[in-house]
């Protein structure tokens, strides 16, 4: 299925799903300000060094990529690009730049600021730095020099100025997740003066903490229809005012804040009482009484993977498949996604949702058989084992809604196997992502993916085409497949790569699919203007509260 219709399924959706008691419908005045409920804490405001839902959702706001996705899909539309071309076998990029814009702090947007930007990612410098780059590393897989967690040749060979609204960007080799991965919030642009005024590569690392420099922290500068105003730490409150010069998106609201309220309960009353007008990830249980109250239940598609991961460098047993297939054997995941997600939540069987291409229907699969995962584990000389399972707290992810009750589902069916599980719960970004992703401290844990672009390498190979911390494992075969898919020509031999090496995952089981999940976004009566995005896309901009 492809995700172009996707989203004719979401303008469905939305309309089906937002029922309320109250008048609904886009339109309405503008002004004001819009208080939304988050579930966390940013990371920081420089995209280049996120890869968390959370702050990406503020960063959308103040800043632009040369390429978007359209409302409510995946389908691609002109952003800071008035148009691009791929040429030279998909080795060569040239975009046709908007003119007459500039950044929030007066700077004007033109080629040299595209390559500045580009540039920046390439040359990075220093391990801390480039270990936080997630997104650069997995697509463009090297640095000039490499000195975090990458250790490929780099995908990125040059940007060229050909002149003021002309920029072109050469590769080294083809990759199958261009054009779409320029939307990605990561390659956003930002300002070339600010960036280097407040000494936005200064990151720095302590241990495990990391810490960012003024720019992240306090002056983050884009083109976007809202810009930077304040974060109150203390209070859990980042405050965006309208960008009154924005070219192509002017902003309704004056003032759109963001207040961290990282119970989901809590988001729900501060929503009832009005304190805030909208907040993501609503249980799926308070569905029907938040519609009965009023409030508009947005629908999105699933686009998204929740699974166990389990890393091998830790624990010798995990090395061995028969353990790795008795945890997927033993884990009763269709009763999971019965009794613990939404209406429309699907049993996953590999790590790419239906909706994307290289979806394979026919790889190897691991229905409930508690009897054979004993088995499993007896024959391995795995019983009893300890497992130090990981879970976040203070967060709500589109796969994820309830980390706790995920995490007690699954430790129940892991005890039942004859498994001793030992519970670790650290805040989402204040640890968790960290000690899991960089410090590899876990034996298995809970994490998952919302799709960035409708490419099954956004999925599987973010996950699994290198070494990474995150899974502890070295498997150049499966690299190798995953390498080929990425570069194979787009159409069937793109899908048909993908599909190979989904079976080549399912059958290394380096993690465990969970689940397929249809995300909601809830909103108040007054809310008007805001489309949903499968991809948690979501721009504010459009919206006005009346």
């Amino acid at each position: 299925m492809a995700l172009i219709g996707l989203a004719g399924a979401l303008a469905v959706s939305i309309s089906a799903c937002a029922d309320s008691k109250r008048e609904e419908g886009a339109g309405g005045g503008s002004g004001g300000t819009m208080v939304f409920g988050a579930a966390g804490n940013p990371k920081t405001f420089d995209p280049l060094f996120n890869d968390d839902g959370e702050t990406f959702r503020i960063i959308r706001q103040m800043m632009d990529t040369l390429i978007m996705n359209k409302p409510g899909t995946a389908d691609l539309e002109p952003g800071l690009a008035e148009k691009w071309e791929g040429s030279n076998e998909g080795k060569t990029w040239t975009f046709t730049l908007k003119k007459g814009v500039k950044f929030h702090d007066g700077t004007a947007f033109n080629a040299e600021a595209v390559c500045f930007n580009f540039n920046r990612m390439f040359n990075m410098k220093g391990a801390a730095a480039q270990s936080q780059m997630i997104y650069y590393g997995d697509v463009f897989e090297g640095f000039a020099k490499n000195e975090g967690d990458a250790s490929g040749d780099p995908v990125f060979k040059d940007c060229q100025v050909k002149d003021e609204s002309t920029a072109v960007l050469n590769l080294n080799k083809a990759k199958g997740a261009f054009p779409a991965a320029f939307t990605l919030p990561s390659f956003s642009i930002q300002s070339p003066d600010a960036l280097k005024k407040y000494n936005a590569d200064q990151v720095t690392q302590s241990g495990d903490s990391f810490s960012y420099p003024e720019y992240a922290l306090k002056h983050p500068t884009g083109t976007g229809p809202f810009k930077f105003e304040s974060w109150d730490q203390a209070k859990g409150e980042i405050t965006l005012s309208k960008a009154t010069d924005s070219p192509t998106q002017t902003a309704k609201l004056d003032k759109l804040v963001f207040k961290v309220i990282p119970d989901e309960n809590a988001r729900k009353q501060a929503l009832k009482a009005g304190d805030i007008q909208g907040y993501d990830y609503p249980s799926p249980a308070d569905y029907g009484l938040l519609r009965n109250d009023g409030e508009q239940v947005l629908i999105r598609p699933s686009f998204n993977i929740l699974y166990l991961g389990i890393n091998q460098a830790n624990n010798p047993k995990l090395k061995d498949p028969n353990v790795r297939k008795a945890l997927a054997y033993g884990l009763n995941r269709d009763q999971f996604v019965k009794s613990k997600l939404p209406e429309g939540a699907e049993t996953a069987t590999q790590f790419v949702p239906k909706a994307i291409d290289g979806y394979n229907e026919n790889v190897t699969k691991y229905p409930y058989d508690l009897n054979k995962a004993k088995q499993l584990l007896k024959d391995a000389g795995a019983e009893g084992m300890t497992l130090k399972f990981y879970y976040p707290t203070e967060v709500s992810r589109p796969y994820m809604p309830n980390p706790a009750d995920i995490f007690t589902s699954l430790s129940e069916d892991m005890k039942a196997m004859g498994i001793k599980v030992e519970p670790i719960a650290k805040p989402w970004n204040g640890g968790y992502k960290d000690d899991v992703q960089k410090a590899g401290k876990q034996d298995v844990h809970l994490l998952g993916w919302t799709g960035d672009y409708n490419d099954a390498g956004n999925f599987v190979g973010t996950f699994f085409g290198r070494e990474k911390a995150e899974f502890g494992f070295n498997n150049p075969e499966l690299f190798s497949a995953l390498a080929a898919a990425d570069a194979a020509p787009a159409g069937e031999a793109h899908t048909k790569a993908y599909q190979e090496a989904n079976q080549k995952i399912m059958e290394y089981l380096p993690a465990i699919p969970i689940s397929y999940g249809p995300p909601a976004i809830v909103v108040g009566p007054k809310v008007k203007g805001l489309v949903a995005s499968p991809l948690t896309d979501e721009r504010f901009y459009t919206v006005t509260v009346n």
